[in-house]
């Protein structure tokens, strides 16, 4: 049976998942907050059980054991009643915060779960725990009683989530040995401090004196620090520039195909001038002035069809040109 809730203290909770309503249940509900017409609540302790009083309609609420001696089973059936409490109340006010709370202490146990997938990781697990939880806050806030998932299946994707953005946004874009991870650190806190110390960027050399390194090790582990986060192309520029460059893949170059025509602009000029003049005026005439075929026969007293024969020719020499350059 899952923690009773009607009676003045329970030491241990059981696992076992309640069948249909129960006491349990009724008895959880009502010891949810309601409206309050009191000003004071007792602050739950880090060790202790928590305690709320004098809420309306309630006279004194029962403790409920403390999280780590709830079982999984029981925390989700407890979950259900909070969240369907939750619902009832007005987000900002203190009973919403004291169930949203309670709501979070109940199943930390699903981020440190999450946690332990990535215990392999540089980073500290508490730092984990820490990203983790606030998925796990965003999972609470998100989560709708109604659709008739269990929370578990709908909070896990979004801490799991919030950890690897917290990896994607603050590790290592390539491998880097872990001596070299941790001299990056190093370097850090001795930079912090030389700078405090020196009013400017400590040198290599006061790196490595206050480090009791050499100078190439100092070099190395610089280097290594360019590859502790990798830039995102949706990266807005630092604050000092003008504000209107953009996203880092707006400011990228891309592929000019104007820089072919140039290449071939400056092949040709040597074959066209080597070409007779007639020809060269028949290319100035088609390809400058954009005269058709007509007008250059009216313009130089020859034919239409005869100019056809001369551009084709003149541009069968120039391509051969260009290919023999090639």
């Amino acid at each position: 049976m899952s923690p009773r809730l009607d009676v003045s203290r329970t030491h241990i909770a059981t696992s076992a998942c309640p069948q249909g309503p129960t006491d349990s249940d009724s008895a959880a509900a009502s010891a949810v907050p309601g409206p309050r017409t009191s000003t004071r609540t007792t602050a739950p302790a880090a060790d202790d059980h928590f305690t709320v009083e004098e809420f309306e309609g309630i006279e004194s609420l029962p403790e409920i054991p403390h999280y780590a001696e709830i079982g999984a089973l029981d925390a989700r059936a407890l979950s259900k009643t909070l969240f369907a409490r939750l619902e009832a109340l007005e987000e900002g006010t203190h009973e919403y915060a004291y169930v949203r709370n309670t709501l979070v202490e109940l199943n930390l146990a699903l981020v440190k779960f999450a946690a332990s997938r990535f215990r392999t990781r540089s980073e500290p697990m508490e730092d984990i725990v820490q990203v983790g939880t606030i998925g796990l806050i965003k999972a609470i806030d998100r989560f709708e009683l109604s659709r008739g998932v269990e929370f578990p299946t709908f909070a896990m994707p979004t801490i799991v989530g919030e950890i690897k953005r917290f990896f994607r946004d603050t590790s290592w874009s390539v491998r880097v040995p872990r001596r070299l991870q941790e001299l990056r650190l190093d370097l850090a806190k001795a930079g912090d401090e030389l700078s405090q110390q020196l009013d400017r960027a400590p040198t290599v050399m006061e790196l490595a004196d206050r480090l009791g390194l050499s100078r190439d090790e100092v070099v190395e582990g610089m280097a290594a620090s360019n590859a502790y986060t990798a830039s995102s192309l949706d990266a807005k520029p630092d604050d000092h520039g003008d504000g209107n460059e953009g996203a880092l893949a707006d400011r990228l170059g891309y592929e000019d195909h104007g820089l072919e025509g140039i290449e071939y602009i400056e092949s040709l000029k040597p074959l066209i001038a080597s070409l007779p003049l007639r020809d060269r005026t028949i290319l100035s005439m088609r390809f400058v002035s954009n005269m058709t075929q007509s007008e250059i026969g009216e313009e130089l007293g020859i034919s239409q069809m005869h100019v056809s024969r001369l551009l084709s020719r003149t541009l069968v020499k120039l391509r051969k040109g260009l290919t023999v350059e090639e």
